[in-house]
């Protein structure tokens, strides 16, 4: 039932959050891994509060978290936290609110829990396939079930707020698609998603890590859609390659048969491949 393992990671996001939230109140430094790759404190900070705290409490478990060196241990493990302490770091510098703790679990290569707490707004989504998912807010808790939108140029796509990519326009276009909003953060955006105020994300990039899906699928799943990469695969956890080199489509399950040949098409034509 993983219910100890899911009160758990609701308990750390939202200690994490604190933690990103006293961070953010004050005028912090930024550094970069790379280009256009930035980190702050709060990222350091909030991975190492997660990490201690999944290790204590499931000492058999691996980790895999962003800003944690070596992932080698971890991979060889059956369960497998994978941990984004800080999704969304660009519009955590902006100071726009839309970042978010993520924590999933998977077992046997796939994901089977996800707890995504969007600490501004104090937003704590959570999920077990299987089992459904929830959303806490103000103390108040309500199921999440995504929409049964199922014509494509009906449906309302969540885009990237710091990046617009030319597939954007290409999907929209080729779905009939007027309905868009920006959102950071993956597992923001998810939670869109699962709450119907949007029914379609796509990832056209190989730029996001498993770190990024491993909760936020589970939530998604959990809630009714489909999470898959861009040719409608389902992703592998426990695996050295840690990128979604395939990107990620997220979507209703009422109208992702229409969807993805569509999506598959664009991923073709911006060079990716299948496996």
């Amino acid at each position: 039932m993983l219910t100890q393992e899911l009160k758990a990671a609701q308990e750390i996001a939202r200690q994490a959050g604190q933690i990103l939230l006293s961070i953010y109140a004050t005028d912090f430094s930024v550094e970069y891994k790379g280009a256009s790759d930035p980190v702050t404190a709060a990222d350091k900070q909030a991975n190492a509060l997660i990490v201690h705290r999944l290790r204590s409490l499931f000492p058999e478990d691996g980790v895999v978290a962003e800003e944690s060196a070596d992932h080698a241990e971890a991979l060889s493990q059956r369960r497998i936290w994978y941990v984004d302490p800080l999704d969304g770091t660009k519009e955590f510098i902006a100071k726009n609110g839309e970042f978010a703790v993520m924590i999933g679990l998977s077992i046997d290569g796939q994901s089977q829990l996800g707890v995504v707490y969007q600490p501004s707004c104090d937003k704590l989504y959570s999920g077990v396939i299987g089992q459904g998912a929830q959303l806490e807010i103000a103390n108040e808790r309500q199921p999440l079930r995504v929409s049964d939108i199922a014509q494509p140029q009906d449906l309302r796509l969540v885009v990237s707020r710091s990046h617009r990519p030319k597939s954007t326009e290409a999907l929209m276009q080729q779905l009939g698609i007027h309905q868009e909003f920006p959102s950071g953060s993956v597992g923001v955006k998810i939670g869109l998603l699962a709450e119907q105020r949007a029914d379609l994300y796509v990832h056209v990039s190989d730029k996001a890590s498993l770190w990024d899906a491993c909760g936020p699928e589970a939530i998604l799943r959990a809630a009714g859609g489909c999470f898959t990469d861009l040719f409608g695969q389902p992703f592998v956890y426990g695996q050295p390659e840690l990128r979604t080199t395939r990107g990620i489509l997220c979507c209703n399950r009422a109208a992702f048969s229409l969807v993805q040949p569509v999506v598959q098409r664009i991923a073709e034509d911006a060079g990716f491949r299948a496996k």
